[in-house]
């Protein structure tokens, strides 16, 4: 190694070595800052409370009861269905696929319950609202035909019940409306 290279590599070896010194040292001193901090919030309970909120769900046990009081309104009327609960967030809680019901039931049912909780509105009302504005189809994971509906707790959102298979997004909203009754008994 000729002597300009030497004093290159151990330039760079230097920096190197102050960088990470540095850093641990500033870690170490922002650790130091915030540890009174997080030993105060624990003397008294916890975070301020104004930092949080309280969300309802349904249950497990409940999103069941609903999905199968939707399919079985639609049994009723000899339709094979796909029935999805999702919660507030569009995460499936239950789904079921009823006898017979078509291969592409099972996504549509899930598109439509999401739509639904998303806009806390049917989709059959949202899918008027095409007309005005075109781009809404592009959602990712929205499905713009009836058939889907809110579970609303206080007026607000907090779950929604895709129906798909039947011959009308009508017959789909009929039975996903059964669903949401349920709910009330």
């Amino acid at each position: 190694m000729n002597t300009r290279t030497r004093i290159l590599t151990g330039t760079a070896l230097a920096v190197a070595l102050g960088a990470g010194t540095f850093g641990a040292v500033s870690a170490s001193a922002a650790q130091a800052e915030t540890a009174p901090a997080a030993a105060s919030a624990k003397k008294d309970g916890g975070a301020d409370e104004k930092n949080f909120t309280t969300t309802t769900h349904l249950t497990v046990d409940a999103a069941t009861r609903a999905a199968q009081a939707a399919l079985d309104a639609a049994q009723k009327e000899n339709q094979k269905v796909t029935v999805a609960v999702v919660d507030r967030n569009g995460n499936t809680i239950v789904t079921l696929r009823g006898d017979g019901a078509g291969p592409q039931s099972y996504e549509s049912a899930q598109r439509k319950a999401f739509t639904a909780v998303s806009w806390n509105a049917p989709t059959s009302v949202l899918a008027g609202r095409l007309a005005q504005t075109p781009n809404l189809k592009d959602i990712p994971g929205t499905l713009f035909l009836g058939g889907g509906t809110p579970v609303q707790a206080k007026g607000a959102p907090v779950a929604g019940i895709g129906v798909a298979g039947a011959p009308s997004g009508d017959l789909d909203e009929k039975f996903a409306k059964a669903g949401v009754d349920a709910l009330d008994k």
